[in-house]
């Protein structure tokens, strides 16, 4: 008899357990298929690595490199190639490389800037992921990390390792890579004639708290005709193109 009155709760509480455990299993269950959809390739085109972002998307000639997405570890072009241009100084070594594409646009733009009496060179075009490590560490030891950050890239967040970009100066390697390049002729005409070669003077005057560097009118980097010149045009950076302009342009299209 007491067993009897007792049964009513022994269903209701064996219900309940129930109801728990499949909840128990169908959050596990859900939380499972949100964990697998943040490796899903499709998702983005970047890998989240703490607040660092690693490019998914390095070989491709608009790519964005800056201090938040760096290339994948050791990254290197597979099509580096000796641009046929003067440089400042005769050994075929690794700074002397560039990507195929960016090489034969470099040669079009040296000619066209001798065509105009400009005769420019190149000083440091590709660079491995160690030996910006060893240049970092250089300039770390020789002005302290602070002031070196504001010039030199971590290791693997250097556009120089991407093989589209080159340090470039007038061909008897005055200024090179320093601030008085800036009121050079060479400078002068990189400003307004890069970006017809599909190049952008990629850290501009006034855009240090963006790109995180200072003005460089020596730096350059290919991205092709079409960005190059919404970029050039709009005055703007790589980044602001990509967080501002990019969607405009593709509504419009």
């Amino acid at each position: 008899m007491k067993l009897y009155k007792k049964m009513p709760l022994l269903i209701v509480l064996g219900v309940i357990a129930g109801f728990s455990y499949l909840g128990h299993q169908g959050l596990f269950q859900h939380d499972d298929h949100l964990n697998t959809s943040d490796h899903n390739p499709l998702s983005s085109s970047k890998q989240k690595q703490n607040s660092i972002e690693i490019v998914g998307n390095p070989e491709s000639i608009g790519v964005l490199v800056n201090k938040q997405n760096l290339l994948p570890d050791h990254y290197e072009p597979n099509d580096l190639v000796y641009p046929d241009v003067r440089f400042i100084f005769k050994e075929k070594i690794e700074k002397r490389q560039m990507r195929t594409e960016a090489a034969k646009a470099l040669e079009r733009m040296f000619s066209a800037a001798e065509r105009e009496g400009i005769y420019l060179a190149g000083v440091s075009a590709y660079r491995s992921q160690s030996r910006q490590e060893s240049l970092y560490q250089a300039y770390i030891k020789q002005d302290g990390e602070a002031a070196a950050n504001h010039y030199s890239a971590h290791p693997g967040s250097s556009e120089h390792q991407t093989g589209l970009s080159i340090d470039v100066s007038s061909s008897t390697g005055k200024c090179a890579a320093q601030d008085c390049f800036k009121d050079t002729p060479e400078a002068k005409w990189i400003e307004a004639n890069s970006y017809k070669y599909g190049y952008i003077v990629r850290y501009p005057e006034g855009k240090q708290q963006i790109t995180g560097y200072k003005y460089e009118p020596w730096h350059i980097r290919f991205v092709g005709k079409e960005l190059a010149s919404k970029v050039s045009k709009k005055g703007i950076t790589l980044e602001e193109y990509y967080n501002d302009y990019m969607q405009v342009d593709n509504l419009v299209q």
